[in-house]
């Protein structure tokens, strides 16, 4: 069936609504007015056939909440439960009278995610830049110049090493082969358990022979449990086709040594790759790379783009620029990159890269210097939003939380920019305020 709006239109006798109740300065109020929420119904109204069955719930909840989500780095259902909790997270949403019922079933989330899909996020994303320039917190020329980097997502997987994974592999193929009914002659539970235990106690220890002499017992542990499923259901297409998957990603551990390309780091995430940023505190992450285009003054995110390849840098240059041009409507005049985006072969658009001598006015060697302003904001997504380590499942799964990191760190920027404004009245007005509380100075006790 086809969702309905959430009607308010009507009044009800015993209930007041929350626009009389509700302070009208507070800057998610006033945000909630700013976003354009009829183009949300319009374009994914498209994703719900007209028939019978349970009514949808209206579309402006389900993106309401999940930008609520993504502006304070909530769980799908910490954001549910503290929804009905807050009555300003209800009248964003569109509800005028407090709800005391859950909105949705948390699991809801997952599902409406995956319906919407990265492009859709995208629009998203898009009706974010757009409440930026309505709300004065980006200028529209200040989307012509930008910044570019690169950070790390990290997977939500273990730090990865041979015994772990030997063992790990070997465990899910005994579990299935119960399942499906397959009888191994041998489990190797006891000894397999013993001898990842081991190969932890001399890596702590840094004794490497005995370490290798562990690994090599954990493989030929996964060899033979490999071997005997093979030999047990090469009669049955059935069971192929069942034991395919896993059977691939153990031989693939078999097979791999310490310099293969492309290894495996994850057998519930094979899509993580190993990252090496040249940091001094974490050598390799596991992940993915995200690429992203913010405005070069405010930092309002222009772009963001999961990276499903461990590229080089200036590969991505170019079509990140695109993205961010598509999404915001203006061309790019300049960009403002790191070192990493040596030999990036765009045209069309100036990009200025760090310690560029040649060619530098004292003006743009002014706005070169900002380049490392994007850092913060990248600290931000990761403190602030979900950046930091992915929960979603999937190569779909690292595009969609790099898009909605991006729409939550835009509508945190709008937020703080309405609330600054506020402040700046209330200072003119009254005189000195303190500015996170936004209550006069003199009337602070000491």
């Amino acid at each position: 069936m086809k969702p309905n709006k959430t009607d308010t239109s009507q009044s009800e006798l015993f209930k007041s609504r929350l626009s009389n109740q509700l302070n009208p300065k507070d800057p998610l109020f006033i945000l909630a007015h700013q976003i354009n929420w009829s183009v949300f119904e319009e374009e994914f109204g498209s994703f719900y056939k007209a028939g019978p069955g349970q009514l949808p719930k209206p579309i402006r909840i389900m993106v309401g909440l999940m930008m609520l989500q993504h502006m304070n780095g909530l769980s799908d259902e910490q954001v549910v439960y503290q929804w009905v909790q807050n009555p300003y997270w209800q009248y964003f949403c569109g509800y005028d009278y407090l709800q005391w019922e859950l909105p949705i079933d948390p699991s809801s989330m997952t599902r409406w995610r995956n319906r919407l899909g990265p492009e859709s996020l995208e629009k998203i994303l898009a009706q974010t830049i757009v409440t930026a320039v309505k709300t004065e917190a980006v200028a529209p020329q200040d989307l012509k110049r930008v910044i570019a980097d690169t950070t790390v997502m990290k997977k939500n997987i273990a730090f990865p090493t041979d015994s772990k994974l030997l063992n790990r592999a070997r465990e899910q193929l005994v579990d299935l082969a119960d399942e499906c009914g397959v009888k191994l002659r041998q489990s190797y539970a006891r000894v397999g358990k013993f001898a990842a235990l081991n190969a932890g106690k001399y890596a702590h220890a840094q004794q490497f022979k005995r370490i290798r002499k562990e690994v090599k017992k954990l493989k030929n542990y996964l060899g033979r449990t490999v071997r005997d499923i093979e030999r047990q259901i090469k009669d049955s297409l059935e069971l192929q086709f069942e034991f395919a998957d896993l059977l691939a990603k153990a031989k693939q551990l078999l097979s791999q040594e310490k310099k293969s390309k492309d290894k495996l780091y994850s057998l519930h995430a094979p899509e993580a790759y190993c990252i090496s940023k040249g940091k001094a505190g974490k050598t390799y992450e596991f992940g993915c790379k995200v690429s992203l285009v913010l405005t070069h003054k405010q930092g309002l995110a222009l772009s963001s783009q999961a990276l499903h390849e461990n590229q080089y840098d200036g590969h991505t240059l170019g079509c990140n620029l695109i993205k961010a041009e598509e999404l915001s409507q203006v061309l790019i005049e300049q960009a403002f990159v790191d070192k990493g985006y040596k030999g990036h072969g765009v045209e069309g658009c100036r990009v200025y890269i760090s310690g560029q001598k040649r060619g530098m006015t004292r003006t743009l060697k002014k706005h070169l210097k900002r380049r490392s302003a994007i850092e913060p904001h990248i600290g931000h997504m990761k403190s602030e939003g979900k950046l930091r380590r992915n929960y979603l499942k999937g190569i779909i799964g690292d595009a969609l939380n790099a898009l909605l990191c991006a729409i939550g760190h835009n509508l945190r920027l709008i937020w703080r920019h309405i609330r600054s404004l506020f402040v700046l009245i209330l200072v003119y007005l009254f005189g000195d305020l303190d500015t996170k509380s936004g209550i006069r100075g003199d009337l602070i006790p000491s």
